[in-house]
């Protein structure tokens, strides 16, 4: 199964909650993914119901050589399994910022103590430090939201610059997806940037679009993902829409 990257270093399009739902949507296929929250914010966490983690029992533990790895994952009722995020998170990027080897640390924890059984989701910080580098070298696959707003596609384009500059560094590909968030089609603009980004992207743009939908911003706040929330909402049929588009593409496999 693969590791898929969910990052966009911009903030508010959808990154996290696209990270929740797509989660719950393989947990209700029988998949048990794991998802990672690499994100000091924790929103992830939060968004699973999660509170009060500490750093032992968290993502952090992929830094600390002493830690337990499989003691951080836990599994949550909806069936997807969660290594949380703490605010510990944080001081990564000081700890660890001058040592090359701490960028493979997440790639080795997955590789050597959790293995790729089942589809891996991670949630990614919105900064290209040493969070995110872990994320993206242990990633088979990127999946990129990208809300349907001028700033956010120029912060897409730039973001692509930035993956074909570290594809040449680390010398491999990432295969990536890119999908469209927060669309609301009684705004000329959305529309505009959606066929902005369809006539950049091609055939890497998810053919579903996530519309903006009350439900999926209020679903984190009660800890729940959009199909505990409101199983019938606008951004439940949508998220249930791009799961099984990106399976039937492979790519979770």
């Amino acid at each position: 199964m693969a590791v898929i990257a969910i990052f966009n270093q911009k903030g508010g399009v959808g990154k996290t909650t696209t990270a929740l739902n797509l989660c719950a949507g393989l947990a209700q296929l029988n998949l048990a993914p794991l998802g990672i929250d690499l994100d000091p914010q924790g929103h992830l966490t939060l968004g699973c119901g999660v509170t009060a983690v500490s750093a032992e029992a968290s993502a952090c533990a992929f830094f600390q050589p002493d830690a337990p790895l499989e003691s951080a994952v836990q599994t949550l009722p909806s069936g997807v399994r969660l290594i949380a995020a703490a605010p510990e998170l944080s001081k990564v990027d000081t700890l660890h910022g001058g040592d090359p080897r701490a960028a493979t640390r997440l790639k080795q924890g997955i590789d050597e103590f959790l293995g790729r059984t089942a589809p891996v989701l991670i949630d990614c910080c919105p900064t290209l430090g040493v969070l995110s580098l872990n994320a993206l070298i242990a990633a088979d696959r990127v999946l990129i939201p990208v809300s349907a707003d001028y700033l956010s596609l120029q912060g897409v384009e730039r973001l692509d610059r930035a993956l074909n500059v570290l594809e040449t560094k680390l010398k491999r590909t990432f295969e990536r997806r890119v999908v469209v968030t927060r669309f609301d089609g009684r705004r000329r603009l959305s529309g505009e940037i959606d066929a902005r980004i369809r006539t950049l992207f091609g055939g890497n743009v998810c053919e579903t679009r996530i519309t903006e939908n009350v439900s999926l911003a209020e679903s984190p706040m009660r800890g729940k993902d959009i199909y505990a929330h409101a199983p019938a909402s606008p951004g439940a049929r949508d998220y249930r829409a791009l799961t099984a588009e990106l399976s039937r593409g492979g790519f979770f496999s």
